[in-house]
């Protein structure tokens, strides 16, 4: 199998995710250790669209800690079960925010379930987009910005060679990488993330991987 993918409905399989670890560890030695540590991503596709763009929106700026307690909360006011979108508009913002949303989170999460119960946002044309195109889809939505969209593209639809470049994980990462003093602005980590094309959704989430370990 090559390891150069141009095709963007390329997603992330076993047999991918052990080419990719390969690579990476040739490609970049200071990343190896942390492959060999964690093992091959886990990260795989699936259709849960809608719930991955509500965890995302909760996620914004979170730590994963942080967003998995508010998201237990969320659940809980729907009987322990992620709601859909009806579900979720029986709600108001004053109730969201009582469990640990954002103004601006709750709003967008009722304003996500409104335009999904209106037809406005629809899920099943995003596997034949590239990734530049779900982008531009995604992001009309609001609260929906380029962070979450790829974190969609990523954990969601599995592209393989998305890099998010406002993730503070992968900056500060990349800062480590690199051995800079500050973290690197989103412009500047395409060229510090180069040497992980065309795995750099895989070279991150070993970055996330490494984060998550104690040191």
């Amino acid at each position: 199998m090559s390891t150069v993918y141009t095709c963007y409905m390329q997603v992330i399989d076993e047999a991918l995710a052990s080419e990719a670890a390969k690579y990476l560890s040739s490609a970049d030695p200071v990343l190896a250790p942390v492959i060999a540590s964690a093992g091959l991503t886990t990260m795989r596709p699936h259709k849960d669209y809608y719930q991955s763009l509500v965890d995302s929106i909760i996620s914004q700026q979170l730590s994963t800690y942080a967003a998995a307690a508010i998201e237990k909360r969320f659940q809980d006011l729907f009987g322990g079960t992620f709601p859909n979108p009806e579900q979720i508009l029986t709600k108001d913002v004053e109730t969201l925010r009582g469990i640990g949303f954002s103004r601006g989170k709750a709003t967008y999460v009722l304003d996500l379930a409104q335009h999904i119960v209106d037809g406005k946002v629809k899920f099943d044309h995003l596997d034949g987009l590239s990734n530049d195109e779900v982008i531009a889809e995604l992001v009309q939505v609001k609260g929906i910005g380029e962070w979450t969209a790829h974190m969609f593209l990523i954990f969601v639809l599995n592209r393989p060679d998305v890099l998010p470049v406002g993730d503070l994980g992968v900056r500060a990462g990349l800062r480590d990488w690199h051995g800079l003093a500050e973290l690197p602005k989103p412009s500047e980590c395409h060229a510090l993330a180069e040497v992980w094309r065309p795995y750099r959704s895989v070279a991150s989430w070993y970055l996330w991987r490494n984060a998550d370990v104690p040191q």
